[in-house]
């Protein structure tokens, strides 16, 4: 039997072999600009949804999870982060939540489409909440990978929130980028990107893992479950210099969380330290 909303229903394109489709309840936006084809929709179960080239991005009911884990981790680990780099994350969830930690004193944000900020900032106003007004970030509209090949500048922490390594997106996730983000880190940098799916994605953890481990004294992977980004755990690549931050005891992060002062509804330190036990099934990927 056919759906009732069939004709309503839009399918991600991100699997050849399988997908999840949305009802579209009303079409935001639509156009295709210099670099991808941009979507935004409403669904009365996941709110306004954006998707670039077929593929679902952010959703506003969900997409706490997914920033609140790949900021938070981070600078809470690094402890006294004062300059943060952001590759991507032009819906600006990334650059809230990094706002959020005062003793930041300088954000660059290096995003390749100033579309995509644009219209989330217009659809999606609670994805950057003002954090674009800021008067600690630098937004450049440009090549993230170009960045770290050349930039002067030094980072405590660099996030890559990247889409998936297809389209604009593939040189996120390779070598050279790496090495480049290496470079552009201080002694005791943190560098954490987005890594997908492994269930489905499985290619990109162990590529992934297989580049780190030659820039890195210590990389990994932590996970959270985020529901639009279907086939269960997520993961998160992290790569330092210094293998001691990983291992950042449960009382350090509690007496550091506390300190910042910060609402969160998905992170918690607890949750922090846990979220690098890996399942045995991606460990032995990793093998």
């Amino acid at each position: 039997m056919s759906h009732p909303d069939s004709r309503n229903l839009w399918t991600e394109t991100l699997y050849s072999t399988y997908g999840q489709s949305f009802r579209i309840d009303e079409i935001l936006f639509e156009d295709k600009s210099e670099h991808q084809h941009l979507l935004i929709f409403r669904n009365e179960q996941f709110g306004r949804v954006m998707a670039l080239d077929g593929i679902v991005q952010t959703t506003e009911r969900d997409e706490f999870i997914y920033h609140e884990m790949l900021t938070h981790v981070p600078l809470i680990t690094h402890g006294d982060a004062q300059r943060v780099l952001i590759i991507g994350g032009g819906d600006g969830g990334i650059l809230r939540e990094v706002c959020k930690h005062r003793n930041v004193t300088h954000i660059t944000q290096v995003e390749i489409d100033r579309a995509v900020i644009d219209l989330a900032r217009q659809y999606l106003p609670d994805h950057s909440n003002g954090a674009y007004d800021d008067a600690r970030a630098n937004i450049i509209i440009g090549d993230g990978f170009d960045f770290v090949q050349t930039t002067d500048e030094r980072f405590d922490v660099i996030i890559s929130d990247s889409t998936d390594p297809l389209g604009p997106g593939e040189v996120l996730f390779s070598k050279d980028f790496y090495a480049g983000c290496q470079r552009s880190l201080k002694p005791g940098g943190i560098l954490v990107t987005q890594n997908g799916v492994p269930f489905m994605q499985t290619d990109e953890l162990s590529n992934t893992a297989a580049r780190l481990s030659r820039l890195f004294k210590d990389w990994s992977f932590y996970g959270a479950a985020v529901p639009t980004y279907i086939g269960g755990l997520m993961t998160f690549a992290w790569a330092s210099d210094n293998p001691a931050l990983r291992q950042t005891e449960l009382s350090t992060l509690k007496q550091r969380w506390l300190a910042r002062g910060i609402t969160s509804r998905y992170y918690t330190p607890e949750l922090h330290q846990a979220s690098f036990a890996l399942p045995q099934y991606l460990l032995d990927l990793l093998k």
